[in-house]
């Protein structure tokens, strides 16, 4: 069996998805996991928490980049979930319902994980997870 090649680097996930409305889309975002802007404006924008990048939103149609050309021609994230853990669970529950947003899976604990989670569509349909370890919600 071959030996696997040592890795001394640090890896970390840094999603980028398209988005109709990039301002709109960061303003939601930034509402519901409380993160800040990093860039700004119509065409692209850097979401980050504590300086750390947590999601890239990239206008669609711009720049003729691969895949993220014609936001019709295929359903919008289907088989992707944007997963994020918040140490806040109520201000993120707080702040969806503040937007009216759709759950898909109300705040509830997941049994097999145990921790609470909400699962909701952003404006553009994608499905958002948000969740935290079960004492990070004070109810």
């Amino acid at each position: 069996m071959p030996s696997k090649p040592r890795r001394t680097g640090h890896v970390r996930a840094q999603p980028l998805i398209a988005v109709r409305d990039v301002e709109a889309s960061s303003r939601w975002y930034q509402a519901v996991l409380g993160c800040e802007s990093g860039h700004g404006g119509p065409e692209y924008e850097m979401l980050l928490n504590n300086g750390e990048l947590v999601l890239q939103l990239h206008a669609w149609d711009l720049e003729e980049h691969p895949n993220l050309m014609g936001p019709d021609s295929a359903p919008r994230g289907h088989g992707v979930l944007l997963w994020f853990e918040t140490t806040d669970f109520d201000a993120c529950v707080e702040a969806a319902q503040a937007l009216k947003v759709e759950f898909v899976e109300a705040p509830h604990v997941n049994p097999n994980s145990r921790r609470w989670e909400f699962w909701a569509k952003d404006p553009d349909g994608y499905v958002v997870v948000v969740s935290a370890e079960s004492r990070a919600r004070r109810s």
